[in-house]
């Protein structure tokens, strides 16, 4: 009797609990719209935080309660924003494609190593050590953090440094979140050039570390006749709203750092 007593207390007890909180979920809960879970279904399910929020649960609950636009989901595109359209009735409305670039060309045939890094093999492990192992303190170093990161197998690391396929890459900007340095910018795919470097010395210490970097010579910004490109702090930017692609800054660029945006990304390292 003295153990059967507290068994059969706590049976009560739990009973009770039990009882009270299917009352209370039935009369207590908050009401879900089923368009949230449609939404979510539609997804692609990446929580890559390229539509500007925590992932897809919270943009679903977004669409449907604020009214936010339905193109924001880069890596699932006008399909999956046609789908979310007609689930909410809303006009439908185009997605920017986007892809990502590596704004770095240092391969091991530009530029060298200012150690032997023996330390974990990830580029966030080694970029506290100098800035990493190379001698351009602003290059890739080549462990593949944004190889990891990539749901979709578009960026791989070529003779030491990352290169996106862009036939692959939906712009998700997973790889560039993962990059300790930020070489990688997301950028629209419908820019077929984009500057391959993010060093901001000055042309004769770049040209030490590296044959491969910008130096500022501007020739790229008297080249272009749209104002696309302009040489700020020793680093030459391209502003994709007002490039047209015409090659110009391609051709004149003495170090060959402005870079053909090409699909593949073996071809990208002789681009």
């Amino acid at each position: 009797m003295a153990i059967a007593l507290p068994v059969i207390t706590v049976t009560v007890i739990g009973a009770v609990c039990g009882v009270l909180l299917s009352i209370a979920d039935k009369y207590m809960a908050v009401p879900v719209d089923e368009r949230v879970s449609q939404v979510r279904e539609v997804l692609p399910g990446a929580n890559c935080g390229a539509c500007g929020f925590a992932g897809c649960d919270e943009y679903a609950e977004k669409l449907v309660n604020a009214g936010v636009k339905t193109n924001l989901c880069i890596p699932g595109g006008a399909e999956t924003a046609k789908k979310i359209s007609a689930i909410l009735g809303a006009d439908f409305e185009a997605v920017e494609a986007k892809v990502a670039v590596v704004r770095c060309s240092g391969t091991h045939q530009q530029t060298g190593l200012i150690m032997d890094y023996q330390g974990p093999k990830t580029c966030e492990a080694c970029v506290t050590y100098y800035r990493g192992k190379g001698s351009c303190s602003y290059g890739c170093m080549g462990f593949g953090d944004c190889v990891a990161a990539c749901q979709y197998g578009a960026i791989e690391v070529v003779d030491g440094v990352a290169k996106v396929d862009k036939s692959l890459c939906t712009g998700c900007g997973m790889c560039a979140k993962a990059c300790p340095k930020a070489l990688i910018n997301i950028i629209p795919a419908s820019s077929d050039v984009f500057v391959g470097c993010s060093s901001t010395d000055k042309g004769a210490v770049t040209r030490k570390v590296c044959s491969a970097g910008c130096i500022g010579c501007k020739r790229c910004e008297k080249a272009c006749n749209f104002g696309a490109i302009t040489v700020t702090n020793n680093l030459a930017s391209i502003d994709p709203e007002k490039c047209t692609n015409c090659g110009e800054c391609v051709q004149v660029c003495p170090t060959k750092v402005i870079r053909v945006n090409q699909c593949s990304a073996q071809a990208n390292v002789a681009g």
